[in-house]
């Protein structure tokens, strides 16, 4: 289950509004057969992704591998197992689906695999979709759940959070001495990733005095995405409209000295440094850092005093990403 925790935490923040999620397939011998995570809404879930690097590792069918269609997964997977699966067992962060919507049912699909175990974290509060556990279980399939519960529950807080109202994170990016300004710190590959999050978040909110000094554009072009709305967070309403963020087509800019148009948006991402750190701490649950290794730069966020628990920890090609959540605040509004 840890691997499958550990998978689907690559994804966080870019499922929306599907909640990150991750399976490991565990052969009859103890065998890590595969370990993969749902990448996108609408896209496979984690248990087909996972059920089908399976089927190629144990059959070398590579006619799989071609297949991207949750529903064209589902089909050939059932035409094809030929019982493979035998003595299978499943790890999954969130009980599979009962219900047909954008993709076919996880649950009726492991139901019809001859698959020996299946082991899940959380149960799904989702009506919709909840139910896939007794599916599975009047399979004649062992069926537990609650494993690892406390950190798959972890996993799937951001999901229920925009489900029931909002969630809203703070991202920064440092060097390792805590430097958070002159110039580009992460990875192209984490740049990337924040695009990503960038195309998916309802609103963006930045400070003034970044957008002065900094003239950024704020948009999700590293993934080809939509640019989200933006509210600056500023005393005074005057900037230099010639800023690339102001030119971007579709997308709202408000300028304001308070959080209240929150209530409007659903999947909120926060960028700063020490000021804003300060300042959004009564709606920020979550915390996502990415530590660069390198030194450089002056500025870094010194004068707060919080003590973080770690959610997450992940490396990339070259930064440290960590999600987080503060030990003494866990967000008031």
């Amino acid at each position: 289950m840890k691997l499958a925790l550990d998978e689907a935490w690559k994804y966080q923040g870019v499922t929306y509004p599907n909640p990150a999620v991750g399976c490991s397939v565990v052969s009859k011998s103890g065998e890590i057969l595969a370990v993969e995570a749902h990448k996108r809404a609408g896209e496979a879930h984690a248990e087909v992704e996972a059920l089908k690097s399976a089927y190629f590792k144990l059959t070398n069918d590579g006619k799989i591998l071609d297949i991207s269609s949750s529903f064209e997964i589902h089909e050939y997977l059932l035409k094809n197992h030929n019982n493979c699966f035998d003595g299978v067992s499943l790890f999954v962060t969130l009980e599979p689906c009962s219900h047909i919507g954008k993709t076919p049912s996880c649950a009726t699909l492991i139901s019809k695999l001859g698959i020996k175990g299946l082991f899940i974290g959380s149960l799904d509060s989702n009506k919709e979709a909840s139910g896939g556990a007794e599916i599975v279980k009047n399979a004649n399939i062992h069926v537990e759940t609650d494993i690892l519960a406390k950190e798959c529950g972890e996993l799937l807080t951001p999901f229920e959070m925009w489900s029931e109202k909002r969630f809203v994170f703070f991202k920064w990016a440092q060097r390792l001495n805590g430097t958070v300004d002159d110039g580009i710190i992460s990875s192209e590959k984490s740049r990337t990733f924040v695009h990503a999050m960038r195309d998916l978040c309802d609103l963006l909110v930045v400070g003034g005095n970044t957008v002065r000094v900094d003239r950024p554009t704020l948009d999700a072009r590293l993934v080809g995405g939509r640019a989200p709305d933006v509210l600056i967070l500023s005393k005074t309403e005057e900037f230099d409209k010639t800023i690339p963020l102001f030119g971007i087509k579709n997308r709202k800019v408000m300028i304001m000295d308070n959080f209240s148009i929150f209530d409007n948006y659903k999947n909120i991402m926060i960028e700063g440094g020490e000021n804003m750190f300060e300042y959004s701490k009564e709606f920020v649950t979550h915390y996502l850092s990415f530590v660069s290794p390198s030194f450089g730069g002056r500025e870094n966020i010194v004068a707060q005093k919080c003590k973080f628990d770690v959610l997450n920890i992940l490396q990339d090609e070259q930064d440290i990403i960590m999600w987080m959540k503060q030990a003494d605040n866990r967000g008031r509004d």
